[in-house]
């Protein structure tokens, strides 16, 4: 595919002849854009889909060929749905996806059920599909789009410009489909460059960009089964894990999930919450093959039904790597922290960050200066922390009362009962709350936000 710049000369997505320091006077198709985007998960899909409506020339690189897993729960919140909405892909049942319409939660001898919220900033639903599909469907949608996809090819660090620091591409490696060295090394530039890369943020910390070990940390924990839930209409967590027999154990510091897929399969996983990212010295797989033992065997969570190896991921949460922008490398998703302490969520903040990176950078390449342009990028890390700063904030509070079970055995005991409670409880941990309008509940929690220091 030629570069965009060429068909689109002149255009006002077309950077300037005058370039700032270290930034390419002139681009060729072959290893030069206007935009690299590392990472091909749903951030770094989403942040080239709309870099590439614009016109952009659009340069996505993953280490990875599609399809590929990613180690995840696989359901999707209605925030989450929202921005599936946006990019335009369609998340009909005829096209893969399975709906769940609430959420039944477990704990203290108490089970509720509560729908979706019905709100005006997102759908009453939520969506469920292995991350093995689902990635590929976003990345696959951003190349129609125009952006171009190189698959294979694993990014190892950051081009600079020796005098101003300045971020003007990246080199990567070819790899074969197990990770082993394929080919020559390869520098691509351009000059801006986002970093939509994972938890493990290479790019990032190749320019000094370090995390934050005084932020939330999760990890998560997850495999399939065959099961006859695979068709559950709604998500469901058990807010209690048992070490032995419920109830009458100790309880282990972490929640449970089980997310059907239609297919019939289930996602079933468990996830712990530590208020910073010293390690806990938790053995999470045998927590979870404990919970396995205790479970109803009408769900058929056995050895035999076991589709999948139990594998694990750490969820970088609330920010933890800062400044989110840094002389032409933006940072997106789990990349920059983007994960939320509530619930482990992030592929909606990889999605929404992805496409506020996407906006910034489009009306950066459209100034006629570098200041201006320069002025444009740096908004990035404002709109990041005016859209998330205050919730992810609430969010570490939250992580820190939680991490000890007594306190959560506690909470879950006289909350669970309590229906309006829970629909609040709900609304605040899912960010499923109208943030512009809405009803009581919606109010209270964006004043809460807003009350929050920023993350």
């Amino acid at each position: 595919m030629g570069s965009a710049r060429a068909a689109k000369a002149g255009s006002p997505a077309t950077p300037s002849a005058t370039p700032p320091l270290g930034w390419p006077a002139h681009l060729t198709p072959a290893d030069e854009a206007d935009v690299i985007v590392v990472g091909a998960g749903p951030g770094g899909a989403a942040a080239a889909h709309y870099l590439a409506s614009t016109g952009l020339d659009v340069l996505l690189l993953d280490k990875a060929r599609f399809p590929r897993d990613k180690i995840c729960g696989d359901g999707l919140t209605p925030r989450a749905v929202a921005e599936l909405i946006r990019m335009g892909v369609s998340t009909s049942e005829e096209d893969g996806w399975i709906r769940n319409w609430g959420l039944r939660t477990h704990g203290a001898g108490h089970t509720i059920e509560l729908p979706w919220p019905e709100l005006a900033e997102m759908p009453s639903y939520g969506l469920a599909r292995a991350r093995t599909s689902l990635d590929e469907t976003l990345v696959r949608h951003a190349e129609r789009t125009g952006a171009r996809l190189l698959e294979g090819m694993a990014v190892t660090g950051a081009v600079a410009h020796e005098r101003s620091g300045r971020v003007l591409g990246v080199t990567a490696r070819p790899v074969d489909e197990r990770g082993r060295r394929s080919g020559e090394d390869q520098t691509f530039r351009a000059p801006i460059v986002i970093d939509a890369g994972g938890v493990s943020a290479r790019l990032a910390t190749s320019v000094g960009i370090e995390k934050n070990e005084n932020r939330p940390m999760g990890v998560a924990v997850r495999t399939y089964f065959r099961s006859p839930r695979h068709d559950d209409p709604m998500m469901e967590s058990h807010l209690e894990l048992w070490d032995g027999e419920p109830g009458k154990s100790n309880l282990i510091p972490g929640y449970g999930w089980i997310f059907a897929l239609g297919d019939g399969t289930v996602n079933v996983g468990l996830g712990s919450l530590s208020s910073t990212a010293k390690p806990t010295g938790l053995d999470y797989k045998a927590m979870f093959r404990t919970w396995m033992k205790h479970t109803p065997p009408e769900w058929g969570f056995t050895e035999e039904n076991q589709l999948a190896e139990l594998r694990s991921a750490a969820l970088p949460m609330a920010f933890n790597r800062q400044p989110h922008y840094r002389q032409g490398l933006l940072l997106v998703g789990d990349s920059g922290g983007m994960v939320s302490p509530f619930n482990g969520e992030g592929i909606a903040y990889a999605m929404q960050s992805g496409r506020i990176a996407a906006d910034v950078v489009s009306q950066a390449l459209a100034r006629s200066s570098a200041y201006e342009r320069e002025k444009a990028l740096r908004t990035y890390p404002k709109l990041l922390s005016e859209e998330l700063g205050g919730y992810f904030s609430l969010g570490r509070a939250f992580a820190r009362i939680i991490e000890h079970p007594e306190v959560m055995r506690v909470c879950v005991k006289h909350g669970l009962p309590r229906p309006t409670l829970m629909r609040f409880t709900m609304k605040l941990l899912s960010d499923g709350f109208d943030r512009r309008d809405g009803d009581w509940m919606d109010r209270t929690i964006t004043a809460l936000t807003k009350l929050a220091p920023a993350a």
